[in-house]
């Protein structure tokens, strides 16, 4: 059975981004269970934003899932990346990410990295990748006790 689910930003920031509905996450919530969606994708401004069981409150009255929750906003409002060359500034983007992945987990839903994943030059390709494959480990080993995913979603520069 293929399962349908739609994504809902909290996120003021990324209003023009690809999402559905922006803003008010429970009446978006009962507007997806009421188009028929199974389930939720959240794209919170940061783990702190996120009431875990108001969101499983919400999506249990509403009948739908939590699908994944994104991680995106670690770029958007705090420009921070996973294959950042700064090993500090690096660490600070990884440990958004862990905490995205305790609200994700918390709800039994995968988290999401996108636009973490960081942009870089064509001279550095093999540095980024080592930086990023490194940070996905860390991340990776996080989810693992929720035993929940960590996704990632490739994007390309268009």
């Amino acid at each position: 059975m293929i399962r349908t689910a739609v994504t809902i930003s909290v996120v003021p920031q990324a209003r023009m981004g690809p999402f559905v509905f922006h803003g008010d996450l429970a009446g978006s919530i009962a507007k997806a269970a009421q188009l028929g969606f199974d389930a939720v994708e959240i794209f919170p401004p940061g783990a702190e934003a996120i009431d875990v069981e108001d969101v499983r409150r919400m999506t249990g009255n509403a009948g739908v899932s939590v699908a994944a929750v994104g991680t995106g906003a670690g770029f958007v409002v705090h420009k921070l990346t996973l294959i950042d060359a700064d090993a500090a500034a690096r660490a600070r983007a990884v440990a958004f990410v862990k905490g995205m992945i305790d609200v994700a987990g918390a709800l039994g839903a995968p988290a999401i990295i996108g636009s973490m994943q960081g942009r870089h030059g064509d001279d550095e390709r093999e540095a980024a990748l080592d930086r990023f494959a490194e940070s996905l480990a860390i991340l990776g080993a996080h989810a693992r006790q929720y035993g929940v995913s960590l996704l990632y979603e490739p994007l390309n520069r268009y």
